[in-house]
């Protein structure tokens, strides 16, 4: 498990845009010692730093754990350039949202803090102070042993930072012409009913947010090749769609309507089992593939 990885930075709009255009003119754009990494990204070489941890801990590129340490796309992310390279699609947030909570690793890089947020932190209303304690209590118990308060510390702020525009927080500090928020900002997974004390809540996505077929991929994936997946397990597996969008029953069967409606599932509510029959033998990146079809029309 690795904390911090991020240095204080959170995802930049823009960021990943320019990140994987350098990457796909040259793998070796953030170790390069020809090219000035920060020249030719436009970004301090602590952002440099952040920039290429965020670009694996996201699947958009991955990164071989001995030799050199080029960056090259992975299959998902050569998708998710292609279809949408300015990354403006909500749905794009929707799947780079899910590659950074749905395990605790990431490749040999990995962004725990996050998995733990969504997955093992069951607070819907929170303070800093309850996350790092609850954090640490979880670490302890899985024999990893605790982190600097810190280092934690950081990576809370790094969260809050990740999904609340900043105007929201600070909202006589934060310029509304800044370009400093992160475009996850706009999944509306995080709110701040007590500005004052500092409390943040956990929200249920907005309707029509999420498109049906970006909750199939995150379903795919999950199953693991198997065609019939429990609703329990949807909603209460780490890394599954209940956890990841911060869904309740009523949300979560909504959007399993709309993605049943399009004949691509068959849900199935019986005394005792209540399970989902996925109709289509694709696999994550081809669902993905199909919701970027879908809203091209």
């Amino acid at each position: 498990m690795k904390f911090r990885s991020h240095d204080t930075f959170f995802i930049r709009k823009g960021w990943l845009s320019k990140g994987m255009r350098n990457v796909f003119v040259d793998s070796e754009v953030f170790i390069s010692h020809k090219n000035n990494p920060m020249d030719v990204l436009g970004i301090g070489a602590n952002m440099v730093k952040a920039l290429r941890y965020w670009l694996v801990a996201l699947n958009l590129t991955f990164e071989p754990s001995s030799g050199k340490r080029e960056q090259k796309p992975t299959s998902f992310g050569r998708l998710i350039y292609h279809h949408d390279p300015y990354f403006e699609e909500l749905g794009t947030l929707w799947l780079l949202h899910y590659q950074l909570v749905k395990s605790k690793e990431s490749q040999d890089t990995d962004a725990t803090a996050w998995w733990y947020f969504f997955n093992e932190f069951h607070w819907s209303q929170f303070s800093k102070d309850d996350f790092v304690t609850q954090i640490n209590k979880f670490l302890r118990n899985s024999d990893e042993g605790e982190k600097p308060i810190r280092t934690l510390e950081d990576d809370y702020t790094c969260i809050i930072n990740t999904y609340i525009p900043r105007i929201k927080i600070y909202p006589k500090k934060a310029k509304p012409e800044n370009n400093i928020d992160c475009p996850f900002g706009e999944l509306g997974l995080l709110d701040i009913p007590n500005k004052k004390a500092r409390i943040f809540k956990k929200s249920i996505p907005k309707k029509d947010s999420l498109h049906p077929l970006v909750v199939l991929a995150v379903m795919i994936d999950k199953a693991e090749g198997s065609n019939e997946i429990r609703i329990s397990s949807l909603q209460k597996d780490n890394g599954n769609i209940g956890k990841t969008f911060n869904l309740d029953v009523i949300s979560l069967f909504s959007l399993l309507y709309k993605i049943e409606l399009l004949g691509l599932i068959t849900v199935v509510r019986t005394a005792g089992l209540d399970v989902v029959k996925l109709k289509v033998n694709w696999d994550f990146n081809q669902c993905v593939e199909e919701y970027y079809k879908a809203i091209n029309g």
